[in-house]
């Protein structure tokens, strides 16, 4: 009502106030560059307060968007990425009470919410922007906590107000090098003892969420769901909302243009269960899908091996002593206990069966084969022999097909996002020409070679390979009996093989040298390297893991034998 100047396009007086304080005219929707001038008196008397909306003024202008932080960019990842694991099935639970604690605990333990802010991390924080210019007001700073709360019920993270106000004191001029208010200082400031978060931290969290509520998920099926696209993870940031603008530093930090590492998720999981202090995970008990005996079945069905070899699988577990609560569940912080990969364990076991009973030395199992094969002719009733001959030929072929053609995806690959980035907006319009240019190119490189479009993503499984014994050629062996190399003792089934050689005499120092065992596939028989090959494939991971786990297995399993004087039957192999 006070404000009785004419509207200088249609010369009405018809004013209305915008979300920014600002005037519009109720006639024409004509916004002007004035502002409410605001009069308070319940503070203090005759004076008189004016806040002028300089952030919203300078967005609208520029284009820059709504200020945001580092750690809203990772909730907002965090957030899609749980989405993303309950339309796989997982439990609701995960996202809304698990994840979100987790998180929360995270942003507390690294001062980056819900708590007092050190003075000292303030003063750098304004001596890194070298800022010196108009600061505007705690009520005028946007927050995308609220919108992107991984649980929907829960309000704004408590930031805290000296960091936010010493924040929104970065000039415009230090704005261009990030579109997050932090985006430079987070990258420059030294966050070893708070675990500065990562890309492949993310996954670190939901597999910490996943192993908290004992998911049938285990980490190489985690990270292969990554590869495949069914979990957001590369290019994760174009799924951002468009007020929280990425460029400059922010794509240092968000981008991603490798595969994630088993070995580097894994240990940061294990490094931010010690940093949130959490108390000893629920056990892994005989009936939970992460128990040997159950990955055990579930590997043995994918890599087309016999049923009855789970008996021999659980007997090792029970002789070593692995399927206890105590050794399978993570205690956080137990140094004197050794952090179990579950899959790679129930990997490692099945070798170690497949050497007690074959020997895998490139000439027992060819005898045995052949041994089997005759069997076989003769045998036109029960189940047949298993001959590991043809189970050799039909994995190899199938391996080499899929390793083929992930070998092809993988090239094919493209870690450019669709969405264009820039690293500063001088350079803006050239990326967006540049980028229009590629894509008129590859359109009529497509026309040209007639190239078709990439099928859909199939629906995502937790088997790479699958056998039917409904198949008539016989590439099923899952039915197939082991009582060609099997003979009774003491009224139990034991090998006929006497022999066994062992990966290495002994064992390493895992923390100077890394690995338990060293593996070399030229010091070592091309059966053995055949087998970590394809549970390698299945885990996707170097078969150097898997040889140190079942070294370590091995070690347990004859360590009476080890701790007195090298039997002639038990021959060592370096």
């Amino acid at each position: 009502r006070d404000f009785t100047e004419r509207c200088v396009q249609c010369s009405e007086v018809n004013w209305g106030l915008t979300d920014g304080g600002r005037f519009y005219c109720r006639t024409c929707h004509n916004v002007t560059e004035r502002t409410r001038e605001v009069v308070n008196t319940d503070f203090i008397p005759n004076t008189r307060v004016q806040t002028i909306s300089k952030g919203l003024r300078n967005q609208e202008k520029t284009g820059i968007g709504c200020e945001w932080y580092v750690c809203e960019g990772f909730q907002f990842v965090l957030k899609k990425q749980a989405e993303a694991l309950e339309a796989l099935g997982v439990c609701p639970q995960m996202k809304n009470e698990v994840l979100y604690n987790f998180w929360r605990r995270y942003l507390q333990k690294s001062k980056q919410a819900y708590c007092n802010r050190p003075a000292g991390e303030t003063v750098q924080a304004l001596s890194a922007c070298n800022s010196s210019t108009d600061v505007d007001s705690e009520a005028d700073r946007p927050s995308f906590l609220h919108c992107l709360s991984l649980s929907e019920s829960e309000g704004d993270l408590e930031t805290d107000c000296s960091f936010a106000s010493s924040a929104s004191k970065i000039s415009e001029s230090a704005s261009v090098c990030s579109g997050s208010v932090d985006g430079n200082l987070y990258l420059m400031k030294n966050q070893k003892e708070k675990l500065r978060m990562t890309m492949p931290m993310t996954l670190s969290f939901c597999y910490m969420a996943l192993l908290w509520l004992r998911e049938p998920v285990t980490l190489s099926d985690l990270l292969r769901f990554v590869v495949e696209g069914h979990i957001p993870y590369f290019n994760v940031f174009r799924h951002f909302p468009e007020k929280m603008k990425l460029c400059g530093l922010d794509l240092k930090i968000f981008c991603v243009e490798s595969w994630p590492v088993y070995e580097e998720v894994h240990n940061k999981m294990l490094e931010l269960a010690a940093f949130l202090d959490l108390p000893r995970f629920p056990d892994v008990t005989d009936s939970c899908f992460l128990h040997p005996d159950m990955l055990c079945m579930k590997y043995l069905m994918e890599a087309n091996l016999p049923d009855e070899l789970h008996n021999w699988t659980c007997r090792v577990v029970r002789k070593i002593g692995i399927g206890e609560a105590d050794f399978l569940t993570l205690v956080p912080g137990n140094k004197s206990t050794r952090n179990v990969k579950y899959d790679v364990l129930a990997a490692a076991l099945i070798v170690v069966v497949l050497k007690l009973l074959f020997l895998l030395d490139d000439h027992y199992e060819w005898l045995l084969s052949d041994f089997a094969e005759e069997r076989n002719k003769n045998n036109k009733e029960g189940s047949p022999y298993f001959e590991f001959k043809k189970w050799y030929k039909v994995i190899k072929h199938s391996l080499d097909v899929e390793q083929k053609k992930l070998d092809e995806e993988r090239a094919k690959y493209l870690w450019r996002c669709e969405k264009p980035l820039f690293y500063s907006a001088n350079v803006k319009s050239k990326v967006l020409k540049r980028r229009q240019m590629v894509v008129n190119l590859q359109n009529q490189f497509g026309k040209l070679s007639g190239s078709v479009r990439p099928a859909e993503k199939p629906n995502p499984s937790s088997f790479l390979l699958s056998w039917s014994e409904e198949n008539t050629d016989g590439s099923c062996f899952h039915g197939h009996s082991l009582k060609g190399i099997l003979q009774e003792k003491r009224g139990l089934l034991a090998a006929m093989n006497p022999d066994y050689w062992l990966g290495t005499i002994k064992l390493c120092n895992e923390k100077l040298c890394g690995h338990p065992a060293h593996y070399r596939e030229v010091d070592f028989p091309q059966s053995y390297h055949f087998v970590l090959r394809l549970f390698s494939f299945l885990l996707r991971m170097n078969p150097s893991y898997i040889h140190d786990e079942v070294c370590v297995i091995e070690h347990k399993l004859f360590y009476k034998k080890l701790c007195k004087k090298p039997k002639p039957n038990i021959r060592i192999r370096k």
